[in-house]
């Protein structure tokens, strides 16, 4: 049995802490991610069964949570695993307390060890490559399209509605009445499942006029920093302001990412957006080093953040120190953009800086998810099954951490914005980048009401389907109920 300690953040051979998706639960992958790592050597545990019938499995499970997960104290006793016909549902039983609680938001599931190391590796995903949302009027809306995947080639973009889905043009739906009759789920039916080949035909109205699209999903590498904004320097009345759009903390976010703040330092530039308002998080690592190139003040003993296991697990907690790089700038100010999409990873990035820019740091946009905990991974290679179990909270410098309901609550300063898809990302009059640009220039804007981002559904589905709200419009990134590990870091991805 292989354990990684995954919250998205850290990645080693044998173990990796990662921060998971608030926002889909989803996490830091098994491979090696660099960063502040904690190598956790699980206890022994008897061999199940050679085979993996269902409740191998979930004895397997059980037997995990109950030796690593966070909250011991909430987990039942006397559960019968026969019961409840799949692992995660099993798992879902297992962890209801603590997601009454607000504690574990379907954070903690099973997966499949492959498709989770293609991601995080990579970035490999099986889909249309767009990102999907519904806004207060019920119009299906693509927030994002991807470079190298099909829709974008496709002529399909950010702004983008799509009026009707069918396998043809002759059995067109329209997305009204998808909803109409068969609710969310029948938009995500209508989609398709996600494996490569899978065809449909949509009627999509742009800047362009109305016409029929047929896209095919395929295999593409989503790159988390995008070639067409993802980094760059805007004028903003003659000061330079850097900008960053980091969709995913994969590993290959790791060189746009040092390109981009080697320009920003060789340019003097220290006022800096960094763009998270739909990255459900990913590799600790990643964030990590966000953090250090945001740290060029800092030294090797200034502590970042904290890392705790529950007390018969405290041999693994660790603190994280800065590690300024040979990239790294020393902001002065900060202007975060979130939403609550924003989850996890993104969510440890922002909380680290607040012991130490205070009022210079701004979360704009709307409250983030609230995802303050990590997930530790364990793996059981004979049936491709990783557990993805909560067990260890996170704390800034300060100590502060628990922030269940977003970090609007905690920042030194909150900008409301709304997400103007009319708009290209990073374009300086798109309505969250232009509260970003306000803020770091000093001019007023209107505070963050701190409520709760993304409450429980009702329903007992997986965090996504709590529907992720993007105030302003509102939208609500469109999540399937049992989310592939791209679709829990990239939330609304198709």
């Amino acid at each position: 049995m292989r354990q990684t300690v995954t919250m998205r953040r850290f990645a080693a051979a044998t173990a990796i802490l990662a921060l998971l998706s608030g926002c889909g639960g989803g996490g830091g992958g098994s491979g090696s991610v660099g960063g502040g790592g904690t190598a956790v050597t699980p206890t022994p545990t008897p061999s199940p069964s050679s085979t993996c019938s269902l409740r191998s499995r979930q004895d397997w499970v059980a037997a995990q949570m109950t030796e690593w997960y966070l909250f011991p104290d909430t987990l039942p006793t006397g559960l019968n695993p026969a019961a409840y016909a799949t692992v995660q549902d099993y798992i879902d039983a297992l962890t209801a307390t603590a997601r009454a609680q607000r504690k574990d938001r379907y954070f903690t599931y099973i997966t499949s060890i492959a498709e989770e190391n293609a991601y995080y590796n990579s970035g490999s995903s099986a889909g249309y490559g767009f990102r999907l949302a519904l806004d207060a009027s019920n119009r299906l809306l693509i927030t994002e399209a991807f470079e190298g995947a099909p829709a974008l080639t496709a002529g399909i973009d950010r702004g983008t509605e799509i009026l009707a889905i069918g396998t043809s043009t002759s059995n067109l739906r329209t997305v009204a009445s998808i909803l109409a009759s068969e609710g969310v789920a029948g938009l995500n039916n209508a989609l398709g499942v996600s494996a490569v080949g899978t065809t449909r035909t949509f009627q999509v109205r742009d800047a362009a006029g109305t016409r029929n699209v047929s896209v095919a999903m395929a295999d593409f590498a989503l790159t988390p920093v995008s070639s067409r904004y993802g980094a760059k320097v805007i004028d903003d009345g003659g000061r330079k302001v850097g900008y960053i759009n980091l969709r995913t903390f994969i590993n290959t976010a790791e060189t746009p990412l040092r390109n981009a703040f080697a320009n920003f330092r060789a340019q003097g530039i220290t006022e800096v957006i960094i763009d998270l308002r739909y990255n459900g998080g990913g590799l600790v690592s990643i964030a990590d080093l966000v953090n250090n190139l945001l740290g060029a003040d800092k030294t090797a003993s200034t502590v970042a953040n904290y890392v705790t296991f529950r007390p018969s697990k405290a041999s693994n907690n660790e603190t994280t120190y800065f590690a300024p790089q040979p990239q790294s700038i020393t902001p002065t100010r900060v202007a975060f953009i979130g939403t609550s999409g924003s989850a996890s990873a993104s969510e440890l990035v922002m909380n680290t800086f607040i012991p130490y820019l205070g009022n210079r740091s701004a979360l704009v946009g709307t409250n983030t998810y609230g995802k303050p905990v990590g997930q530790i991974a364990i793996d059981r290679a004979a049936c491709d099954d990783r557990l993805r179990v909560i067990a260890f909270a996170l704390e800034n410098a300060n100590h502060h951490g628990a922030y269940y309901d977003g970090l609007a609550g905690f920042m030194g300063a909150t900008c409301r914005a709304s997400d103007d898809i009319s708009r290209p990302l990073g374009d300086p009059a798109e309505a969250s980048t232009r509260a970003a640009l306000d803020f770091l220039a000093g001019r007023a804007c209107t505070p963050i009401t701190a409520t709760a981002a993304a409450p429980v559904s009702s329903t007992g589905l997986a965090p996504q389907a709590d529907r992720v709200r993007l105030e302003g419009r509102p939208m609500e990134l469109l999540m399937p109920d049992r989310p592939t590990t791209p679709q829990r870091e990239v939330p609304g991805l198709f």
